[in-house]
């Protein structure tokens, strides 16, 4: 499982990286975009400097291991690579699909929970965890479409991922507050069905208004709804490590600090009220 502090941690985005450098502020960990470090040059190298002096979390948007074919092997060398060189704290990936032969699809689409899934992300999984050599977490997923006649719901799918791949789960309460919205799933019921023993890293994020859909931007602060759902998310799996995002509507790194300040405030809530 994952060895992130159990503290709050915070989203590390291109724009802030340079004067992260230079600051070094007091933050317990961060987490990264996988792919923004794929390769050479001067990212990668920005963020072995950064892990000589903080915990990192690396974070996968593109793998979709809940496509068709099995990921793509230039990706996933990419990913053994960069983890290699930065011997992060964990690995996450979404519970999501982005690709249909040749065509590829800048989204985390939700996958479909028909016959024949688990088999697909099961092997997908597995084939990810023994090219890294360690356990990965997948997170579940905001959507604003649902399909109809599914077997069962995410949770239960995360469930049954767990028992038969030994993953490990990162739960985005933002995530489940969005679905909530959008499609009327009981974001508490959802959190029963999971197999909370094996939450190893919780984010919270904000969502925007579209067009009648409440969509996951991570452009906005965290609303007070999704901050009681981490406080009982927290109740039922005990203290864990919690990411603040923030990926559009991007402050300075100053203001970004006050919202984590803010994270930091509830997690400290949290803990006396659980010593009371």
């Amino acid at each position: 499982m994952a060895t992130l502090p159990i503290q709050a941690g915070l989203g590390l985005r291109s724009p802030h990286l340079a004067e992260v450098l230079a600051t070094r502020p007091k933050v317990a960990w961060w987490e990264v975009h996988s792919e923004n470090y794929f390769g050479g040059g001067a990212a990668p190298a920005a963020l072995e400097k950064i892990r000589q002096d903080y915990p990192v979390s690396l974070h996968g948007v593109g793998l979709g291991l809940g496509n068709a074919e099995p990921p793509d092997e230039r990706h996933l060398k990419q990913l053994t690579d960069l983890a290699q060189r930065i011997t992060p704290a964990a690995i996450s990936e979404h519970l999501a699909w982005n690709r249909f032969g040749d065509v590829w699809f800048n989204d985390l689409l939700p996958v479909p929970r028909y016959a024949g899934v688990i088999d697909t992300l099961c092997n997908h999984i597995d084939l990810v965890q023994s090219r890294l050599k360690r356990i990965i977490l997948l997170e579940n997923v905001s959507s604003y479409i649902a399909f109809s006649d599914e077997m069962l719901s995410e949770a239960e799918l995360l469930a049954e991922l767990v028992a038969r791949t030994g993953c490990g789960l990162l739960l985005d309460v933002n995530n489940m507050h969005v679905n909530q919205l959008n499609h009327g799933i009981d974001a508490r019921a959802e959190l029963a069905r999971l197999p909370l023993h094996r939450v190893a890293e919780i984010h919270v994020a904000g969502f925007e208004y579209c067009d009648g859909l409440v969509i996951d931007t991570h452009g906005a602060p965290v609303c007070n709804a999704v901050w009681k759902l981490l406080e009982d998310a927290l109740k039922l799996t005990g203290p864990k490590p919690v990411l603040l995002e923030r990926d559009t509507n991007l402050p300075t790194l100053e203001g970004l600090l006050d919202e984590y300040g803010v994270l930091q405030s509830q997690i400290a809530k949290q803990s006396i009220e659980a010593l009371a």
